[in-house]
């Protein structure tokens, strides 16, 4: 009897010391419904927005920049902070051309079992180099790799930050490197309006890969131009509906018969 109480105690000990970090994981239904959690948003302009991953890098978001300068397009770019600090220069040039910044961590670490307190850290550490440096605090973040639940949306939600991902046959696995014309292909047979596009500005550990991603850009945005398509700002996007759609290809969605 001793032994079956000693056990009980031990699992609730146990418990309650990893509940914030073995935190559940509700369906996308659930978290859309507290409007604070976006995939996609359900308009009829033809606009999407495209997002841009864990740079800024010296020499691709750069190229970036010029590309979509070159389309009069928007983008958001969720900045992780340690590369800021050390691209300032990029950053200053990201928003004096009028795209979004968004928060995306400093260390860029990608764990399911990330605690509150860790990721409140990243993301105040994150916003504070961001302000230093454009005199504005982030209000959108996108948790690294997409990893999200209870603990990592409520932790956001409590740091004043909505959370963005994105539309999930979007998402071209540019990190991959698959090759530019697989990358373009990818969101072009499928876009929709009210799309969030993610792609990376930074690949790998020294981003090399990046160069097929911006490349793939040059024929994407001349694909969404031709078909009457305007690229925007996540925030922007969120502007022009206030109502959120499901996506038809959410894989978390019971598939029809």
């Amino acid at each position: 009897m001793r032994k079956i109480w000693m056990l009980t105690i031990l699992l609730f000990t146990c418990l309650f010391y990893t509940s914030d970090v073995y935190a559940f994981t509700d369906s996308r239904e659930a978290y859309e419904k507290t409007g604070k959690v976006i995939w996609e948003v359900n308009t009829k302009e033809k606009m999407v927005s495209i997002t841009f991953d864990d740079g800024p890098h010296p020499l691709f978001t750069p190229q970036i920049l010029d590309i979509l300068a070159k389309y009069h397009a928007k983008a958001t770019f969720f900045v992780v902070g340690n590369k800021v600090e050390l691209y300032p220069d990029v950053l200053q040039r990201i928003k004096k051309e009028g795209h979004e910044i968004a928060n995306h961590t400093n260390k860029h670490i990608y764990s399911r079992n990330l605690t509150s307190a860790t990721l409140t850290a990243e993301l105040e550490k994150t916003d504070k180099i961001i302000q230093q440096i454009t005199g504005d605090k982030p209000t959108l973040y996108r948790p690294v790799g997409g990893l999200y639940n209870d603990v990592i949306i409520n932790t956001a939600i409590k740091n004043g930050k909505m959370v963005i991902l994105w539309s999930w046959h979007q998402d071209p696995e540019d990190w991959k490197k698959p090759g530019a014309n697989k990358i373009s292909r990818h969101i072009t047979k499928s876009v929709q309006p009210g799309n969030i596009i993610l792609l990376h500005d930074w690949i790998g550990s020294g981003g090399g890969k990046t160069s097929q991603t911006v490349k793939a850009l040059e024929s994407i945005m001349e694909f969404l131009s031709l078909n009457g398509y305007k690229c925007v700002t996540v925030s922007e996007l969120l502007y022009q509906s206030s109502t959120i759609t499901p996506s038809p290809f959410d894989p978390f969605q019971p598939k029809k018969d």
